[in-house]
């Protein structure tokens, strides 16, 4: 009860206690070099262009139609709306062969990624897209049913085959750094939505390099560069920004780019999103 009390009067002060213990926890770990070599280049400008895309722009109101009766529970840890519609316009624009996401949790992040992975085999110039969706935990657990505890109305493996994608998602019980950490073909796109805290990001972004195609990217969630809040509940995830600027101490040769502000509406009434994409940075022109 004290505990709760003292958190209401001074939120601040156990953030910044909360920041404090993953820089400590961080900071025991050893120094792991990142090789960047597979990354595909990109900018800032290609990135927003890439978001605007004339073919998911037109693509998603029937998207959204289909999304609508599987009612998925967005604002109670699953990713919100907006950021829904992101996962759809990467995966259309970027087109990877195979793609992996670590943190299924609900499911809602899952069945974006295979509404636009499905797309992608159905294109005239079709990309057979395969999903690789892992958890700690078994997400279809018919026993514990973890989505009705969320809000969830149906399981992740429901939804995928209720949207004719389960020929091509694989679902996989395992630890991120353990799945990682195995000897596996490479995936073009990555999705780190897992464990957030910065001790585990520090170990996941250099085993997911090494699982990356070369001209793969990375794809982070929660990212909230110099630790500032990016919405009006000033809530702050440290563990992303916290890795990647240990990274960016030890000499890190690759760039963040934050999705910013997307063309449709996100959470709380913005359209900010706390999504980022790993790249290597562009060279100049003439260079």
């Amino acid at each position: 009860m004290l505990a709760r009390l003292l958190e209401k009067i001074a939120p601040g002060f156990f953030a910044r206690q909360a920041v404090n213990r993953q820089r400590a926890d961080l900071a025991a770990l050893p120094r792991t070099l990142c090789d960047v070599a597979h990354l595909a280049t990109l900018t800032a400008e290609a990135l927003a262009e890439a978001l605007r895309q004339p073919a998911s722009m037109t693509e998603w109101p029937a998207v959204a139609a289909e999304l609508q009766p599987w009612k998925l529970a967005a604002m109670t840890g699953g990713v919100n709306p907006g950021d829904q519609r992101a996962l759809y316009a990467l995966v259309r624009f970027l087109r990877p062969r195979r793609v992996l996401e670590i943190g299924t949790h609900l499911g809602c992040s899952t069945l974006n990624l295979a509404l636009a992975a499905r797309q992608n085999r159905a294109a005239p110039d079709p990309v057979a897209t395969a999903i690789t969706t892992v958890d700690i935990r078994d997400v279809n657990d018919p026993a514990t049913r973890p989505w009705v505890h969320y809000g969830g109305a149906h399981s992740p493996a429901e939804m995928i085959r209720g949207c004719h994608c389960a020929d091509f998602v694989t679902f996989t019980v395992a630890g991120s750094l353990d799945f990682l950490g195995q000897p596996q073909p490479g995936y073009d796109l990555i999705f780190l939505d897992g464990d957030h805290s910065a001790p585990t990001v520090y170990q996941e972004i250099p085993r997911a390099l090494q699982r990356l195609n070369p001209g793969g990217f990375i794809l982070l969630h929660d990212y909230f560069p110099g630790l500032r809040p990016l919405w009006s509940n000033n809530a702050v995830v440290p563990g992303v920004a916290l890795a990647l600027e240990r990274f960016t101490r030890e000499g890190f040769a690759g760039t963040v780019l934050p999705l910013g502000a997307l063309p449709w509406p996100t959470k709380l009434g913005s359209h900010v999103t706390s999504l980022a994409l790993l790249a290597r940075p562009a060279l100049p022109a003439g260079t």
